[in-house]
């Protein structure tokens, strides 16, 4: 079984949402601080969002802040990600894995990547 298995994306137009599902397996998320991340055909991939294991402080990069929002459920082990206003630019594959979670550092660590889940925001 994969440890992070990505579901909930799909297409929609500009200026919609969307709630990608993370779940998380054998990791607690009491230990252990979850990102997003993505990755556009052609471009690197780029950390999202994160939420930090022991506080629950959230963090986002600059170009989602206002329109994104990271959340967790302990009892099911689930990460969300809720899109809203989803812009052209959002589109690409999303992942979720372990992550650095701090004000300064928003990074994966080890190497459990799933398959993702597609996101296509097109007219």
């Amino acid at each position: 079984q994969e440890k992070f298995v990505e579901s909930g994306g799909g297409l929609v137009q500009p200026g919609g949402s969307l709630r990608l599902s993370c779940a998380v397996s054998e990791f607690a998320l009491d230990y252990y601080g979850i990102g997003w991340f993505r990755q556009a055909p052609g471009k690197a991939r780029e950390g999202v969002s994160c939420i930090n294991s022991s506080d629950g402080n959230t963090y986002y990069v600059d170009s989602v802040k206002g329109r994104f929002t990271i959340s967790r459920d302990k009892a099911k082990n689930t990460v969300y990600l809720q899109m809203n206003s989803l812009k052209p630019e959002d589109t690409a594959v999303y992942y979720c894995t372990l992550s650095l979670c701090t004000r300064n550092s928003l990074g994966p660590l080890g190497n459990y990547w799933g398959q993702g889940t597609q996101v296509t925001v097109s007219s």
